[in-house]
C-alpha cells in the first residue's frame, strides 16, 4: 500500500514537473495595432485576454504597440529573434507581416485576429461573425429609439466594417421595418481608427438629422461618438469591449466581440501543447459575439428590449434567422 502511494505521489509530481517545464518553454508575445492596448475598444479587448493568461499562469507576455504602419513586420521579427515561441498579431492590417514572418520562422507558432485568408502550417487565424452581434444591438437600437431614426459610424471603410453596419441594419429593420439608418465611415486610412473628434462630428451630424441611437465600430474614434451622444442626451452603442461604463446611462449596450477569448486561447493552447493552425470563426454559437447588459445600462434596457434581443439570439442559433454577411457578397440586402 505504501509502495502504491509512493507511485501515485511520484506520478502527480511528474505531471506537475512536466507542466512546469512546458510553461517554462513558452515565451508569448503580442503586437497591438494602431490605437494602443488601452484604446477602450479592440486592442484593449485583446489586452484583457493577455492579462487573464498572465494572471492565471504567471507567464509574462512580451508586448509591442504599433504607432505607424512600418513597424508591424519589424516588431514581429524582433519578437521572434528575442525567443518568442508564440506570437499574436492584432488586426487584419498585420496579415502581410505575419504571413512573411511566419514563413521565416516555421518552428514558431503565430496567431492573428480578424484574418481568414492566410494559409500556413504554423498559423492560427481568428475571424468573428460581427454581423450576428451587430444584428442583436440593431434590434435593441430600433426598440429604444423614440424617433425611428438611428445611426452607425464606422472606422476605416473596409468590408469588415461594412459587415458590422449591414448586420446592424438587419437587426434594426427586423424590429422596425420603417426605421431610418444613417451611416458614415470615418476614413479610408488606418488613422480612421483613432480620430475621436471626427467620430464626434459624424455622430452629431446624424443626431442633428434625428438619430437618437448611434452605434459605432470605429476603435478609438468611437470614443468621440459615445461622448457626442452623451452630450446630446442621446444613446450610443459601444463595440468590441464592454463600453457601457464609459458613459453610464448614455450607452444603450455594447456589441461584444470576444477578442479576449482569441488572445487567451492562443497562449493557453500553446502552453498546453494544444495549439492548432487553421481558421476559427467565432459567432453567437461559439461565444464569440454578444451584447452587454450590466449595472451601467440596466435602466435603459426595458423588459421588451431584453426579450426581443434574446429572441433574436435564439432565432440565430436555431437557424430561423440568417444574418447576411456583407463580406460574402460585398453588398447589403436590408
Amino acid at each position: 500500500m505504501k509502495f502504491v502511494k509512493t507511485l501515485a505521489i511520484a506520478a502527480v509530481s511528474a505531471v506537475g514537473f512536466a507542466t512546469m517545464v512546458q510553461a517554462a518553454d513558452i515565451k508569448p508575445a503580442v503586437i497591438y495595432d494602431m490605437g494602443g492596448k488601452f484604446d477602450k475598444s479592440f486592442n484593449e479587448g485583446v489586452y484583457n485576454g493577455v492579462k487573464k493568461f498572465t494572471d492565471e499562469t504567471g507567464i509574462e507576455v512580451m508586448e509591442f504597440e504599433v504607432t505607424n504602419e512600418t513597424q508591424r513586420e519589424q516588431a514581429m521579427r524582433r519578437m521572434a529573434e528575442r525567443g518568442a515561441t508564440v506570437i499574436l498579431g492584432v488586426g487584419f492590417a498585420q496579415a502581410d507581416a505575419i504571413a512573411k514572418v511566419a514563413a521565416e520562422y516555421p518552428d514558431k507558432q503565430f496567431s492573428i485576429i480578424d484574418v481568414s485568408w492566410l494559409d500556413a502550417p504554423n498559423l492560427r487565424q481568428y475571424s468573428f461573425k460581427e454581423h450576428e452581434g451587430s444584428y442583436l444591438v440593431g434590434v435593441a437600437a430600433a426598440l429604444a429609439s423614440e424617433t425611428g431614426k438611428v445611426g452607425f459610424v464606422g472606422g476605416m471603410d473596409i468590408p469588415l466594417i461594412r459587415k458590422f453596419a449591414c448586420g446592424y441594419v438587419g437587426g434594426v429593420k427586423a424590429a422596425n421595418g420603417n426605421a431610418d439608418v444613417y451611416q458614415n465611415m470615418t476614413g479610408t486610412t488606418p488613422s480612421a481608427w483613432n480620430d475621436p473628434a471626427k467620430g464626434a462630428e459624424l455622430a452629431k451630424s446624424q443626431i442633428d438629422r434625428g438619430a437618437d441611437v448611434v452605434y459605432h465600430a470605429a476603435g478609438g474614434t468611437g470614443l468621440g461618438v459615445i461622448q457626442a451622444a452623451a452630450d446630446a442626451g442621446k444613446l450610443a452603442i459601444g463595440v468590441d469591449s464592454n463600453q457601457n461604463g464609459l458613459a453610464p446611462g448614455s450607452v444603450l449596450t455594447s456589441m461584444l466581440k470576444r477578442v479576449d477569448v482569441a488572445a487567451y486561447e492562443t497562449f493557453k493552447d500553446a502552453m498546453d501543447g494544444k495549439f492548432t493552425s487553421g481558421l476559427q470563426a467565432l459567432g453567437i454559437a461559439e461565444g464569440g459575439v454578444d451584447w452587454a447588459l450590466d449595472e451601467n445600462n440596466a435602466s435603459l434596457i426595458t423588459a421588451d428590449i431584453k426579450a426581443a434581443v434574446e429572441q433574436a439570439r435564439k432565432d440565430i442559433l436555431s437557424g430561423a434567422v440568417s444574418v447576411h454577411n456583407y463580406e460574402s457578397t460585398s453588398s447589403c440586402p436590408y
